[in-house]
C-alpha cells in the first residue's frame, strides 16, 4: 500500500540545488578563497550552512575555518566570484516539467529562496521565462518581511501569506534540498518533499515528509495534485 499524504493546494519551491544546479558552484566559489589559506570547504560544512541568508554565510565560514579575513573582505571577494560562476547555472532534472505542469493545472506556485536579489538575478539570467511561472517570489536575503533565515519558518510563512487566498500552511507543500530548509518548512507547519544532493550525509534527510533522489520521481497525485498525463 502506498503512503497517502495530506492533500495540498499550493506549492512553494526553494531554488538553489532544487530548481537550479548551483550548489557545486558555491563549493567552488568558497574553496577558491579558503584554499588560499590551505583550508578545504567540505560537504560536512556545507550541510550545516545550506539555506543560510547570504550575509550570514561569510560569518559562518570565517569562524568555521578560522580564516584571517573580515566578513566584509570575504563578501567583496565572493561577490566577484559569483558574478563569474552563477550565470552558468542550469535547471535540475524534472524541475521545468514540474513547474510547467503545476502552472498549466492552475496550482498556485511561489518561490522562496534565501538568496539576495543580486544573486537571484545572476542565477536566473538565462531562465527568466521559467521563473515567470511563479505567482510571486520571496527573495529572502533582500525581503524585509523575512526577519530570520532558515531553519526559522519566516520565508515559507511569508510565501504562503502572499498568495491571494492566503492558504493555511497545512495546505502548502514545500520542495527543498537542504536540511535547514526542511526544518523551516516543518516549523511553518507544512509538508516538505526533500530532494537532497547525493553527497549529503543520509542522517540529514530523516525529517522530511518524503525524500526523492530527483524531482523527476515526484508523483503529484500523492499529495492530491493533478497527475502527469503520460
Amino acid at each position: 500500500m502506498s503512503i497517502m499524504y495530506n492533500k495540498v493546494t499550493h506549492c512553494i519551491f526553494d531554488m538553489d540545488g532544487l530548481l537550479l544546479n548551483t550548489e557545486h558552484l558555491y563549493t567552488k566559489a568558497f574553496n577558491r578563497i579558503t584554499n588560499r589559506y590551505s583550508k578545504e570547504f567540505t560537504w560536512e560544512h556545507k550541510a550545516h550552512m545550506m539555506g543560510l541568508k547570504t550575509k550570514d554565510t561569510a560569518d559562518y565560514i570565517i569562524k568555521l575555518l578560522e580564516l584571517p579575513l573580515t566578513a566584509d573582505e570575504f563578501k567583496q571577494e565572493i561577490i566577484g566570484i559569483y558574478q563569474e560562476l552563477f550565470p552558468q547555472t542550469n535547471p535540475m532534472p524534472g524541475a521545468v516539467r514540474l513547474l510547467k505542469h503545476l502552472k498549466e493545472n492552475n496550482i498556485p506556485i511561489a518561490l522562496a529562496t534565501s538568496s539576495d536579489r543580486e544573486n537571484y538575478e545572476l542565477k536566473t539570467t538565462h531562465w527568466r521565462e521559467l521563473f515567470e511561472l511563479f505567482h510571486h517570489k520571496v527573495i529572502g536575503g533582500s525581503d524585509s518581511e523575512v526577519t530570520h533565515g532558515k531553519p526559522e519558518p519566516d520565508i515559507f510563512l511569508t510565501a504562503a501569506r502572499r498568495f491571494p487566498d492566503n492558504p493555511d500552511p497545512s495546505k502548502c507543500l514545500v520542495f527543498e534540498d537542504a536540511p535547514n530548509g526542511v526544518k523551516a518548512a516543518l516549523n511553518a507547519g507544512m509538508q516538505v518533499v526533500m530532494v537532497p544532493d547525493p553527497m549529503l550525509p543520509k542522517h540529514y534527510t530523516n525529517e522530511a515528509t518524503l525524500v526523492l533522489d530527483s524531482l523527476e520521481k515526484f508523483q503529484p497525485e500523492k499529495f492530491g495534485l493533478p497527475p502527469y498525463v503520460t
